[in-house]
């Protein structure tokens, strides 16, 4: 079992980032004011008497059924990732002489679904901090990432030979995509996607005004410079324009990994499907700044994001004499 349940868990977690990615951008992150519960039980309050004892014990906080539901079914299916996980790390410790990765490598990964519930209920408890919910994002990538890499390793053999300084350039791309997506998650938890809605240029300018230490300061509330005032447009602009610098890093990063695996005919496929992905993924963001954040672009944004992730993994784990 350990092979279906790997490639399910991977189908779990995708859908785990974009159902987190709808909740957070639909502004439903605050949807339940506890956790792991919803104002007090199990599931959204539906009875009278139950909406009644919900508002008495969070008098400042009303119950809105939609954002609650959508809450708590990203709860419940990253709940349902957890067992998945916990059932993978047991299969593999199980059958540890047959299986192709470390049963360590899943035991780890249940650390990490703990570490990612933790963050969930900081992110409700600390009122969507910003550094909270960047690591809440890079956390679920991270565990996309790594079941991703268990299933791919499990299920195809690997096919690609490359020089070692070409897999390096591959292995380095995850590092790539993996700071893009903790840039991505910023911007987001600061609402700073629209600082800037010309494109390319921010303002009207290619180096428009910025203010980085307000931009990048981690320990601050959401909207409050470091000071506790209001964060102003400059730093907002700062945070945006390094992610779009970021992105022009990740393209030209990908585009050298698929041409390097365009010289391998067991490689194709995959490089074919990595510039597919990647060009939909530089499109959608381009989309989002011309067309104003619509709900369905920002969380294909975050899908693409993912589905980028995937592919790379997938390449990685069919390099042939690969050190992991």
């Amino acid at each position: 079992m350990f092979k279906p349940l790997s490639v399910l868990a991977v189908i779990l977690a995708f859908c785990v980032v974009v159902l987190g990615s709808y909740v957070r951008l639909s502004d439903a992150g605050l949807g339940c004011p506890d956790w792991p519960g919803c104002y007090g039980a199990l599931s959204v309050p539906q009875s009278e008497s139950a909406i009644q004892s919900a508002q008495h014990a969070y008098p400042d906080r009303p119950l809105e059924h939609a954002k609650a539901w959508k809450e708590m079914a990203h709860r419940y299916l990253a709940g349902s990732l957890g067992l998945v996980v916990v059932g993978l790390a047991w299969l593999a410790y199980k059958h540890r002489q047959t299986i192709r990765t470390s049963w360590q490598l899943s035991a780890a990964l249940v650390v990490l679904i703990v570490l990612q519930a933790l963050l969930g209920m900081w992110t409700v408890t600390l009122l969507l901090k910003p550094v909270i919910v960047t690591l809440h994002l890079l956390g679920g990538m991270s565990t996309l990432a790594v079941l991703c890499w268990i299933a791919v390793r499990n299920t195809v053999q690997p096919s690609i030979a490359l020089p070692a300084p070409q897999q390096w350039w591959l292995r380095l791309a995850l590092l790539v995509w993996l700071l893009q997506v903790m840039l991505g998650g910023w911007t987001s938890s600061n609402y700073a996607a629209l600082a800037c809605t010309d494109f390319p240029t921010c303002h009207g300018l290619w180096w428009p005004g910025m203010d980085m230490h307000d931009a990048f300061h981690l320990t601050r509330a959401l909207g409050e410079s470091r000071d506790g005032g209001q964060l102003h447009l400059d730093a907002l602009t700062a945070i945006q324009w390094v992610h779009r610098l970021g992105a022009l890093v990740v393209l030209a990063w990908g585009m050298v990994s698929i041409k390097i695996l365009l010289q391998r005919k067991t490689a194709r496929s995959l490089a074919w499907t990595l510039l597919f992905v990647l060009l939909l993924q530089i499109s959608v963001g381009i989309g989002n700044l011309l067309l104003q954040l619509p709900l369905v672009l920002a969380v294909l944004h975050n899908a693409g994001a993912a589905l980028l992730g995937i592919c790379l993994v997938a390449v990685n784990a069919r390099l042939i004499n690969t050190s992991y």
